[in-house]
């Protein structure tokens, strides 16, 4: 694919707005940030002015600077160098409180939220409601039901918050920053767990933030939604700016280009052999209560076989079901051998992979150093004695490292301590340690900047040229359509469809996601 040399032509669309903002004094400045952890310079001579009334984009690759640099403006982290300043006068945010009470406001990636607290809990949690001095549980409630319906989460405000989706925990989180007005709001990935209808929510809340004459910093890999929403866009490479362009002239291309630093061809690698009829995994009237029901579908020797669906179609509860991580029942055979799967170690035993959509709560301690985390699914091959374990551990880390280019200072680092995109990488590793014939892959990239997703696609395109069978669950129905031979749509909990070649479209997906057309 070719990349993009000039200006896009311009672009319809009802999120964007073309009104010049009333005022031009910069919400935030930042001037000459610099920030180092030792002698390890992590982002370095950043200046900017973040203006009210616009989206500014800021993209990179992970481990470009993004999120330190979200850190310093936010007050999560203080710079090694540098000013930002409000109003003409110098400010110094030394915890998120201090930039809270001057109007700046971080909606975080990772979810911070009390799982054992309600939904209106955690909302209203370290500035709750008082009234004659007791808690106003009403007023919360009322507030928080509001806040929710405004940004289209379905969810109750007496719901725990550990027992609802990943996806709902963000909106509830998002819901948090905006229960009061800021100066400027930051999102970083917001829309990393959302899909279709929640994504265009969202995406409303963002330009309904830019009416209002809030300042939107806006931090996605999802470039078709900075192409979208950016009025400016600031590149980081590296800890360093690249620069700030307006928003219309980049094409995604164009993006990708500068934030890597090279030419990228096309994203999604093609094809190098073609899937065989030799069925590999067939199940058949699968039910996982509550999530899924009646769903059977059969998977080939060496094919690439997409889910598809909304958020809460029961494509992971599906397959944690599937893989013994949820009470289920289903009809499963293995190369043509019935097999019964009670539990995670079973379906790795019977030669089935999966790598988890959620990385950090449930695929990695991060915590731990690599080595362990590599080789927790595999320990039978790395028994024999402490000294024997850590020699082939050590091999076994060297060897990933090199095979699927984790990019680290050292191999002692913790797991946590890797980029998103590395963290996702070793996650990959780790499940195909033991060498599985089936591999289901829930989210490949979520959250991983375009390098790391052309790495992931590949890999997986290996996966299948070797003859292994690949499920991939995603959200991103063009990364379904790109790497994909057939995509199966899942809407409430039942397989609602098929489409393959060039049946293969955004639109056909949609449908199939949101209408009855073709229900099993």
């Amino acid at each position: 694919m070719a990349v993009a040399v000039g200006i896009d032509r311009e672009r319809e669309d009802p999120l964007r707005q073309e009104d010049e903002p009333v005022a031009r004094e910069p919400v935030l400045r930042a001037e000459g940030l610099r920030k180092q952890y030792g002698p390890v310079t992590v982002l370095s001579d950043v200046t900017l002015d973040i203006m009210p009334g616009e989206v500014h984009a800021i993209i990179g690759e992970n481990g470009a600077g993004k999120s330190t640099f979200m850190r310093l403006l936010s007050g999560y982290a203080e710079p090694t160098a540098g000013t930002l300043s409000m109003g003409g006068n110098t400010v110094r945010f030394v915890t998120p409180d201090r930039a809270q009470d001057a109007g700046i406001v971080l909606v975080h990636q990772e979810i911070l939220l009390a799982d054992g607290l309600t939904v209106t809990e955690n909302l209203f949690l370290g500035r709750e409601r008082i009234r004659r001095g007791i808690l106003d549980d009403r007023t919360m409630r009322r507030l928080a039901a509001e806040k929710l319906a405004e940004i289209g989460c379905m969810v109750s405000p007496n719901a725990l918050i550990g027992k609802i989706s990943l996806a709902d925990r963000q909106l509830v989180q998002i819901a948090r920053a905006l229960l009061d007005h800021h100066k400027l709001v930051i999102f970083d990935e917001p829309t990393a767990v959302l899909t279709g209808e929640e994504v265009e929510r969202l995406l409303g809340i963002v330009a309904r933030l830019k009416s209002q004459g809030t300042a939107v910093l806006y931090i996605s890999h999802r470039l078709d939604e900075v192409q979208r929403l950016a009025d400016k866009v600031t590149i980081l490479r590296d800890g360093k700016m690249v620069g700030t362009f307006p928003g219309r002239t980049l094409s995604q291309m164009d993006m990708a280009r500068l934030m890597v630093g090279r030419e990228l061809a096309s994203l999604y690698p093609e094809r190098t052999r073609a899937a065989t009829a030799e069925p590999m995994l067939s199940v058949a009237n699968a039910c996982v209560p509550g999530f899924a029901r009646e769903v059977s579908f059969t998977l080939h020797k060496g094919e690439i076989l997409g889910f598809a669906g909304m958020i809460g179609a029961g494509r992971t509860e599906l397959f944690e079901g599937i893989v013994g991580l949820r009470p289920a029942a289903a009809s499963v055979e293995l190369a043509g051998k019935p097999i019964h799967i009670r539990s995670p170690r079973e379906a790795i035993d019977a030669g089935i992979g999966y790598l988890t959509e959620d990385r950090k709560g449930k695929g990695l301690l991060l915590q731990e150093r690599l080595a362990p985390n590599l080789t927790l699914s595999a320990l039978a091959r790395f028994h024999p004695g402490l000294l024997m374990r850590s020699r082939r551990e050590t091999g076994a880390l060297d060897e990933a490292v090199q095979d699927y280019d984790i990019r680290l200072k050292s191999l002692r680092v913790a797991a946590g301590q890797l980029s998103g995109g590395n963290q996702q990488k070793l996650l990959l590793a780790k499940v195909l340690l033991s060498d599985p014939s089936v591999v289901i892959i829930d989210e490949p990239t979520r959250g991983i900047d375009i390098a790391n997703k052309a790495q992931i696609y590949v890999f997986i395109q290996q996966l299948a040229a070797a003859g292994k069978a690949c499920i991939v669950i995603s959200s991103e129905m063009q990364e379904l359509i790109g790497i994909c031979d057939r995509i199966l749509v899942m809407k409430e909990g039942r397989i609602n469809g098929e489409v393959s070649g060039e049946a293969m479209t955004e639109s056909n997906i949609a449908l199939l996601a949101t209408t009855n057309l073709g229900a099993q």
